[in-house]
């Protein structure tokens, strides 16, 4: 299986860059599967969603993202995110504390509930 060149950069820093043989990424028009040769593409990341990368080794990279864009093309995968955090940075409590605040924005109510269903997707076999 061929593999692709990968970014995952949010505004304030690189966050992954590699090999990867597989991208999923959740945007406006619904989830998304890219593998190495599919067709050019520019998509926008949903606010409170999750990209998820398989390596070429098999490993599994899990992050939050709030916003941004994509752009594939048939060998490399560019994800530029507002903010995106790898799930296994989440601080759970803390997000499931803006998730129950009242007085939080939705933007920041969609952002904790993005990073909280990165961290159950991060912890699935």
């Amino acid at each position: 299986m061929a593999d692709m060149s990968v970014d995952l950069v949010a505004i304030e820093r690189r966050l992954w860059s590699g090999q990867a043989s597989f991208v999923s990424a959740q945007t406006t028009e619904g989830q998304i599967g890219i593998l190495h040769g599919h067709e050019p593409v520019l998509g926008q990341l949903v606010e409170g969603g999750i990209v998820t990368i398989v390596g070429t080794e098999g490993e599994r990279i899990v992050a939050a993202v709030n916003g941004g864009f994509f752009s594939v093309t048939g060998a490399t995968v560019r994800i530029l995110a507002e903010t995106a955090d790898f799930a296994e940075d989440v601080d759970v409590e803390a997000q499931r504390a803006i998730v129950a605040d009242p007085n939080a924005s939705e933007r920041d109510k969609n952002a904790a509930e993005g990073r909280l269903r990165a961290v159950e997707l991060s912890a699935r076999p």
